[in-house]
């Protein structure tokens, strides 16, 4: 990549290029970027595009249906959580404010819905609620405003949430103790709870596979190196086969054959792996499969078009052993050595 990035956001435009912003930055104090680049699969190259209008890292973004990207919250250095969003036109390559949230968020979610809006939950806010947020709210793309929505029953930071088949929201985990999950409505804007976790996670991933169930990864207080099954039908949850190594800020990745791939994260010892694993949703089994170039925490990776995961940036070990943030990159073949 053009800089050094952890914290950042990897979003695949619809001309299959990819474009990566912000993050944290070892160079910027307070050590968040505003940079952005876009990565082109055909070429194999990074090109600097403008920067954001403001510098953000633990941030979200969006691909919504007009092709633009919704950029929110996150953090412009340490304790300074932002309410501000931007959009990204990927045809000028510039980027544009739109409406500030009804509140600043870190650590949030944002799921774009059936009808093409979005929601945005949870998240941190030290400066407002002194904490965790339980509210949510929806961004309209067509007038580029915000509006409340139903607050969550619980609240929560460091979450998942997944659009099922059904057009519903699952939220589950978050706030490092947590076990609970519960489900958004956007017919009539609430929520409502669904069965616990079989573990607290905090910093997990949740992935939607082709038969509807999510499958729940890795985070805090997951204990072993645990993954569970959230069935909807059921509303209920099941252990599943656990992973080879435990991972907390892992990336988890839906490939087109409908396995997953788990790369990178940290364990109980708190530094960044290598290892990846691949799960099969029919056997309930993770196998090892061959280990990313570095050891990475906190990157982003990205199903290509043609099926190849680009890998980029996240925390690494230096050369002299502490942990600082790359601009490397890798590519991920599934069906290659």
């Amino acid at each position: 990549m053009t800089e050094f990035r952890a914290g950042h956001t990897a979003t695949l435009l619809t001309d299959g290029t990819v474009l990566v912003a912000g993050g944290a930055h070892p160079e910027f104090a307070p050590y968040t970027s505003a940079s952005a680049e876009v990565y082109d699969p055909g070429d194999g190259t990074w090109t600097a595009t403008a920067p954001m209008i403001e510098a953000h890292s633990g941030h979200t973004a969006t691909l919504l249906s007009d092709g633009n990207v919704l950029v929110v919250g996150g953090t412009s250095g340490i304790g300074l959580e932002l309410a501000s969003a931007e959009l990204y036109d990927p045809g000028s390559r510039s980027w544009a404010a739109t409406g500030p949230m009804i509140e600043p968020r870190y650590g949030h979610t944002a799921t774009l819905l059936q009808d093409g809006t979005v929601l945005v939950a949870g998240g941190y806010d030290p400066g407002g609620s002194g904490g965790s947020l339980a509210s949510a709210e929806l961004y309209d793309p067509d007038s580029r405003t915000w509006t409340s929505t139903g607050d969550m029953n619980e609240p929560s930071d460091g979450h998942t949430a997944t659009l099922l088949l059904d057009g519903t929201v699952l939220m589950a985990g978050g706030n490092i103790d947590t076990f609970s999950a519960e489900l958004y409505h956007p017919d009539n804007g609430t929520w409502t709870t669904t069965g616990n976790m079989v573990a607290a996670r905090y910093f997990h991933t949740a992935t939607l596979l082709p038969d509807g169930r999510v499958l729940v990864v890795g985070g805090f207080r997951g204990g072993p190196p645990s993954a569970e099954l959230y069935d909807p039908g059921s509303r209920t949850w099941t252990a599943t086969g656990d992973m080879e190594v435990q991972r907390i800020a892992q990336t988890a990745t839906l490939l087109r054959d409908g396995t997953v791939l788990a790369a990178g994260g940290h364990g109980g010892t708190g530094r960044p792996v290598a290892s990846a694993e691949v799960f099969d949703p029919e056997s309930g089994i993770w196998t090892a499969t061959h280990e990313i170039g570095i050891p990475r925490s906190d990157h982003t990776a990205t199903l290509l078009p043609d099926g190849i995961v680009l890998m980029a940036g996240g925390s690494s070990p230096n050369t002299d052993d502490s942990i600082g943030v790359t601009d490397s990159a890798e590519l991920y073949e599934p069906t290659g050595p």
